[in-house]
């Protein structure tokens, strides 16, 4: 995989001196006022009201399975259905049939789908697609749009159409005339895919209507969507779990061989398939619960869940005054020596002591030389460009801001999260104390505490009470006794659950899908700069004819960033939800997986695509209401102008957009968390003024994921970051769950010694290979299955012989045995 490559929005040009700001700044007040507004956008971001979850609301994941390019195609699917529906059925209208009359013509449209003529079988399944979209024609609103696309859905799995679809999209996969044909082309549209889009449309209503649970849904439905599950989750025909099948058609799209795939729609639908066979993140904390019962561990201390979304936003960095405007104050030299400003910087201090959410990034110090250079080094190593003006004015504020009254501080009841311990961290306290104390130690031995002081004996107490273990330190162990007495613990009995068997089926081509996702990433991050040999991710948005009006360039150019967000969307929950669900699985599943991501380039990829102006990105409005799924099929379509196309909802932001920053951020903490190696990368990237600049948005779960990830690198920033960073520490101590023995704020921490970074991913590695070569490589005769050592035992078993062998016995036997002298004397003799 490339490196990734990007530019920051707004970001300047580069200069000689290395990316420093003093010589980069434009000249004027103007244009310093232009610039530092492009880089930071609006500082009056209001608190966003969101709500994280797996997926948007139903309505709008529907919507975004269609690209306006595709408007057309609504008229041509209801024009299908009724040209059949009339030749089939005496009555006017589908609502108007009794259910077992809709369910007789549905199978005789199933019937007619089996045909040779590729015209014939496409007019069948556009039919088939326009009863999955709700037969919107003999609808009123969007909500009958809704509710009669989710029945239609149901029926047309119960009588077979997602078997029939899915030999369909087996087949179309596979056609390599439309590829070679592809190939040839010099520009791929829309009209390259169009069968592929109609069975990948079907296939995703289906699942994301069946998926969809509502208290008031039949006992035959329900009964049908665990069937559902369960066909999509394990192998059918052997041919293993869905999922692969699309796996295998994004890694053939990134090859190069089959460029006309729909790719946004296969990934919308791999990541809703592996949504609904293992779970959202809901189901996932049950599992989690229920693991640990089955495993004999204490129950969790909180759910992680509702604390999250209990936690409140924090106001953003506080630019009072623009720099241009403040060049009459004096420099920062003189503020030292001046008795008012050692009473600002005084009072600004002793507010550093009192944890008010609402001010807690406010007037940060501003950043140093020494800052400056390590952020021009990080954006060499990105090979982008950062901000230059992400350091703050060199300024104090406003004496109206400065104070802080007693009726407006607002003291927190307490942390968010139960501190945690683990047994590594009490085996170094104790480790550390015998040496002071006594001059030996006794190695992982807990208990004993002869010889220790009373203090001693109260700080183990404290660590044991917060001691917790989890489901991967359990899982460890148990694999590290495997490997010492295979004979002795016998086989290890690993239950077969969805998750298992799709990992099982990925096993072997699992770097090449990691390459592939993080590929596309790559091509639909904002940030990427338009490379020849990229990949082209645009086949299904691009008419055939290219826009000539300056309309149709808007919407197209509207269309096409929406299509980027949602590719960005469906890949960021894909890989998490996976990541979350193979580490509940097994430990050495999920640090599989997360090698490879790593070894593909994907944490500086994720830097890269937060090395832009994030509110700007999650509050952009790529959408144009009017052509959204199911609205655009009920009303009659107004001629869009300007006005229109420009004119968006009236919220802050875009659900899609925060939702994938959120998932990002929470990848990456995954990939780096306890992983030395991986945060030094974040540091060799320069990932903290890209983090900290991210926290001007005001949502608490993305300030949360962001201030975890600089709590992890602070050791290594140095002691003057920390120092001109204390709001961003006072607000990591506020939010950040506490390991009580972690100097994370001193950088003290022993284990971050830099040269034990490659051994650690190569014990990982290994630890890796042993486990999926112990569990998944054996032959099923393995090496220590018993051996029958009888001779005529063994000599009676009936052995098949293959053909070849009966056709050259004779010639063997002539040129083997009779033609070979044998001198029987030597025999004797050598006996």
């Amino acid at each position: 995989m490339e490196e990734p490559t990007a530019a920051g929005a707004g970001s300047p040009p580069a200069n000689g001196n290395g990316g420093k700001g003093k010589q980069a700044a434009p000249k004027g007040q103007e244009g310093f006022r232009n610039q530092r507004r492009e880089s930071e956008g609006s500082v009056d971001c209001p608190t966003l009201e969101f709500e994280y979850g797996d997926a948007d609301g139903h309505a709008a994941e529907l919507s975004e399975l269609y690209s306006y390019t595709e408007s057309p195609d609504f008229t041509t699917n209801r024009r299908c259905f009724q040209d059949d529906f009339r030749g089939q059925v005496q009555a006017t209208e589908w609502l108007e049939l009794e259910e077992d009359a809709q369910k007789a013509y549905v199978m005789g449209l199933l019937d007619r789908l089996e045909v040779v003529s590729r015209e014939r079988r496409l007019k069948v399944a556009r039919a088939v697609l326009y009863l999955a979209q709700g037969t919107f024609g003999e609808c009123d609103s969007e909500v009958d749009v809704l509710h009669w696309s989710r029945y239609n859905c149901f029926l047309l799995y119960q009588m077979g159409a997602f078997s029939a679809f899915l030999e369909l999209l087996h087949l179309e996969s596979d056609n390599s005339q439309a590829c070679s044909s592809a190939l040839r082309k010099p520009a791929i549209s829309i009209a390259d895919s169009t069968e592929l889009r109609v069975l990948l449309s079907v296939l995703y209503l289906l699942v994301e209507n069946i998926r969809l649970e509502r208290e008031t849904d039949a006992r035959a439905w329900r009964a049908a969507r665990e069937t559902f599950r369960a066909e999509l989750s394990f192998s059918v025909h052997n041919e293993g779990p869905f999922a692969l099948l699309l796996f295998s058609m994004v890694t053939k799209f990134c090859s190069g061989l089959a460029p006309h795939f729909p790719i946004k729609k296969v990934l919308l639908l791999l990541w809703k398939v592996v949504l609904f066979t293992l779970g959202g993140f809901e189901h996932l904390q049950t599992l989690k619960v229920q693991k640990r019962v089955e495993l004999g561990l204490p129950p969790l201390a909180e759910d992680s869940i509702q604390v999250v979304r209990s936690m409140r936003a924090a106001s953003p960095p506080s630019y009072t005054l623009d720099l241009g405007e403040s060049q009459l104050a004096p420099p920062p030299s003189k503020l030292r020596g001046r008795r008012g400003s050692r009473r600002q910087l005084l009072t600004k201090q002793d507010s550093l002591d009192i944890y008010n959410e609402r001010d807690l990034f406010k007037t940060e110090e501003p950043a140093t030389e020494e800052d400056e250079e390590s952020a021009a080094d990080g954006e060499r190593a990105l090979d982008g460009e950062l901000d230059l003006l992400e350091q703050e004015p060199l300024v104090p504020p406003p004496p109206s801001q400065t104070p802080l009254s007693a009726e407006r501080v607002a003291f927190p009841k307490g942390l968010p999260w139960a501190p945690k311990v683990r047994q590594k961290d009490i085996e170094l306290f104790l480790e550390t104390s015998r040496n002071k104390f006594i001059g030996f130690t006794l190695g992982q031995d807990t208990d004993t505490l002869v010889g220790l002081p009373r203090p001693i004996h109260e700080s183990v107490k404290t660590l044991k009470q917060h001691k917790y273990v989890s489901i991967a330190d359990v899982q460890i162990k148990t694999e590290e006794e495997l490997e010492k007495c295979p004979m002795s613990l016998g086989e290890e009995e690993v239950p077969e659950t969805p998750c298992e068997a799709l990992y099982q089926g990925m096993l072997c081509s699992l770097p090449q899908y990691m390459i592939a996702l993080l590929k596309i990433l790559l091509a639909a991050a904002p940030t990427s700069k338009a490379k020849t040999d990229s990949i082209n991710i645009l086949a299904d948005v691009l008419p055939e004819e290219m826009p000539v009006t300056v309309l149709q360039s808007m919407k197209l150019g509207i269309d096409v960033n929406r299509h980027k967000e949602i590719i960005v969307k469906s890949i960021s929950a894909l890989l998490l939800l996976l990541l979350k669900h193979l580490k509940l699985n097994h430990i050495y599943q999920f640090e599989y997986v997360s090698q490879h991501l790593v070894f593909a380039n994907c944490i500086p990829l994720i830097l890269k695509f937060f090395n832009q102006n994030i509110l700007s990105y999650i509050t952009a409005k790529n959408s144009i209401s009017v052509l959204d799924f199911p609205c655009c099929t009920i009303q009659d379509q107004p001629e869009l102008t300007t006005e229109s196309l420009e004119a968006a909802d009236n919220s802050h932001f875009c659900w899609r957009n925060l939702f994938s920053c959120i998932n990002l951020l929470r990848l990456l903490n995954k990939l780096t968390k306890w992983k030395h190696s991986r945060t030094m990368m974040l540091v060799v990237f320069k990932s903290a003024p890209i983090l900290k600049r991210a926290l001007k948005v005001k949502q608490a779960m993305l300030q949360l994921y962001i201030l975890k990830l600089l709590k992890i690198q602070t050791k290594y920033l140095g002691r003057q970051w920390r120092k001109s960073n204390m709001k961003t520490m006072s607000a990591i101590y506020q939010k950040v769950r506490h390991r009580m023995n972690d100097d994370w704020a001193y950088g003290n921490d022993v284990d971050a010694r830099p040269w034990d970074f490659q051994a650690e991913e190569c014990t990982l590695r290994a630890s890796i290979e042993a486990f999926n070569s112990r569990r998944y490589d054996r032959p099923q005769d393995s090496e220590f299955a018993p051996v029958d050592n009888c001779l005529q035992s063994v000599l009676g078993q009936r052995l098949e012989l293959p053909k070849e062998f009966h056709y050259s016995y004779e010639l063997w036997l002539e040129r083997e045995v009779f033609s070979q002298p044998i001198c029987w004397e030597e025999l004797l003799q050598g006996h």
